[in-house]
């Protein structure tokens, strides 16, 4: 006796609001650090600051995004997966817009601190104010807008 196949997706398991934002904000961290250090390292090898950030930018956002496809977002992999990857493209532009263009902000308009670490710490408050608010606007448009459930 045959069995038929079923072409139906199987069933995914929706993750809650806060099971989402916990995932998320864990994946975030190990990927901000992963960020931050490579954005410090390209800068103490000289790098310039916007490329720098830019370059630590996209590292952070594929592994981001890769982890978070498979371990926050259900969404992700029911429905328009093509339509999908092409809106995860223009909220990664508009967050790297928003992060990279916050950070260059900050980097023109402080002063520099002038006590020993005042450009690293200069530095990682850049960092941090992009990274902040690229972060927020980050996971409401994925959740909402590109793995919307």
């Amino acid at each position: 006796m045959a069995v038929a196949e079923s072409t139906a997706e199987p069933e995914v398991k929706k993750l809650g609001l806060l099971n989402q934002l916990i995932r998320f904000g864990l994946i975030g961290g190990v990927c901000a650090l992963l960020d931050y250090g490579s954005y410090m390292t390209l800068l103490a090898l000289e790098v310039p600051n916007w490329l720098a950030r830019s370059l630590a930018f996209a590292l952070g956002t594929t592994t981001s995004y890769v982890a978070n496809r498979r371990l926050t977002f259900t969404g992700a992999s029911t429905g328009n997966t093509k339509a999908k990857a092409g809106a995860f493209v223009l909220v990664y532009l508009v967050t790297f817009l928003v992060n990279i263009g916050t950070n260059q902000l900050l980097f023109l308009t402080l002063p520099p601190f002038d006590f020993d670490y005042g450009a690293q710490l200069r530095w990682s408050l850049c960092w941090v104010v992009g990274q902040g608010l690229g972060t927020g606007i980050n996971f409401v448009l994925l959740r909402w807008v590109v793995f919307r459930e």
